[in-house]
């Protein structure tokens, strides 16, 4: 389905690089708008319930419509955390629904690697000990999932890069 708008999905574990490699694939493709799956679920305090994970979808997919309609955006970038396969079905629906295109990723890095990353971000509140364990028991969740790009060793801007590449090609990414 070729509709002009394309939707480039970035999933993975708390801390991979997320949300770093989205900013650079935006500030790198003109016409890209960026979307963080948490600004559609900020709430004080955080409830991580279906209730509110079925909200996020629903703002999400709002947003991606209304970018949809938008004559300067050619394409969306979302980065969120989806471990939950209704979640990537909804998404996968809704984005059908809009006439867009979707794309998607699975970033992944070792324990060892994610551990560094976490100690590393200083700018994000989630980075406490308690939800990096959690993160970390993710890992294997997020290694069964598909068109994985390993990013050990690789810097945000190389992931970008990479994704960039491979949505321009329109071929999938397979497990390394």
């Amino acid at each position: 389905m070729e509709s002009g708008m394309k939707v480039i999905v970035i999933n993975g574990p708390m801390g991979v690089g997320k949300t770093a490699a989205g900013r650079l694939i935006a500030e790198k493709l003109p016409g890209t708008a960026f979307i963080d799956g948490d600004w559609c679920m900020d709430l004080h305090p955080f409830v991580g319930s279906r209730e509110t994970r079925e909200m996020a979808v629903d703002n999400i997919l709002h947003m991606i419509g209304n970018y949809r309609k938008c004559s300067v955006c050619r394409r969306v970038v979302l980065v969120w955390l989806m471990d939950d396969a209704w979640v990537r079905r909804r998404f996968a629906e809704g984005i059908s629904a809009l006439q867009a295109e979707e794309r998607n990723f699975t970033l992944l890095c070792g324990r060892e690697e994610l551990i560094r990353r976490w100690k590393n971000d200083r700018e994000c509140e989630w980075r406490t000990e308690e939800w990096l364990e959690i993160s970390l028991k993710s890992l294997p969740q997020f290694a069964a999932m598909e068109n994985i790009i390993c990013t050990d060793g690789l810097t945000a801007e190389q992931v970008a890069d990479r994704i960039i590449r491979e949505t321009e090609r329109g071929e999938g990414i397979y497990g390394e």
